[in-house]
């Protein structure tokens, strides 16, 4: 691997255990002001305290969401964007390149692809251009690969395995997904990507406790980190909830001691 690639990888990905926390805060495109991502600078100042290795944010809200001070957290900046408020969320445009990312400073770049949607082949396009940019630059690629369309159901097994395939045939260097219900289904997924995989959090969950089940599920069958979002920074406590996750993804402790964590 080039070593500017190399070297970037290493800030958002921990040395002792290999494995990654990303909390992505890029749903203010999609979503708006929601709750936890009003102010982003308190919001990634709790995440980063509480372990996270990086955070997602859209080009536009770099500065508004750097401390300068504090322990230090990774930079993705995203390049995909869809509102909920389009004919068809599920395509997904690029807003931003490779380029205006390293003038922000990033760490890296991620971006969005529904396979699956009636705009798949636009999509991979934009993929295959990033990815390629990505090459040139030395810039590490998070590949957010979802199965989405007509008729498709996003957690099964065959259609998420395809998508992971896909991010990593063209060019991902960590590729994020949802989780598929159950250890062996990921384990399935994870095997059959070569590169690394981290797992989606999806919707936010109404108990703790399914959260941190997920996450030790998807570590127990090969997952190399969590890339989640509204789960973490709608959290009542986003810090508590990071530093939760961040047990169990680095120092491998069951849901129930992470639970335990955040009760106490």
């Amino acid at each position: 691997m080039e070593i500017g690639k190399r070297i970037r990888l290493e800030r958002i990905i921990n040395r002792k255990s290999g494995n990654t926390v990303i909390v992505p805060l890029d749903h203010g495109v999609s979503m708006g002001p929601i709750k936890g991502i009003v102010d982003l600078r308190k919001t990634i100042n709790e995440v980063a305290e509480g372990g996270a290795n990086a955070v997602v944010v859209h080009k536009g809200v770099v500065g508004f969401g750097h401390r300068g001070y504090g322990k230090d957290v990774g930079l993705i900046v995203h390049l995909s964007a869809s509102t909920k408020l389009a004919p068809d969320p599920n395509e997904k445009v690029l807003i931003a390149s490779v380029e205006e990312a390293i003038k922000l400073g990033a760490d890296a770049v991620s971006v969005h692809i529904n396979i699956g949607s009636n705009t798949e082949a636009e999509q991979l396009i934009k993929l295959g251009k990033i990815s390629r940019d990505c090459i040139e630059w030395g810039m590490p690629l998070l590949a957010m690969m979802y199965p989405r369309g007509n008729g498709i159901n996003q957690f099964d097994e065959k259609a998420v395995s395809l998508a992971v395939r896909v991010g990593a045939e063209l060019g991902a260097d960590i590729v994020k997904t949802n989780f598929t219900g159950s250890v062996e289904s990921f384990k399935k997924v994870v095997d059959g990507s070569p590169v690394p995989v981290v797992v989606a959090g999806g919707e936010k969950m109404e108990s703790i406790e399914d959260i941190l089940r997920m996450v030790d599920m998807a570590m127990e069958a090969g997952a190399r980190g969590v890339a989640i979002g509204r789960n973490i920074f709608q959290a009542e406590n986003p810090r508590k909830m990071t530093e939760a996750i961040s047990m169990i993804v680095h120092e491998n402790a069951s849901w129930k001691e992470a639970l335990n964590h955040i009760l106490s």
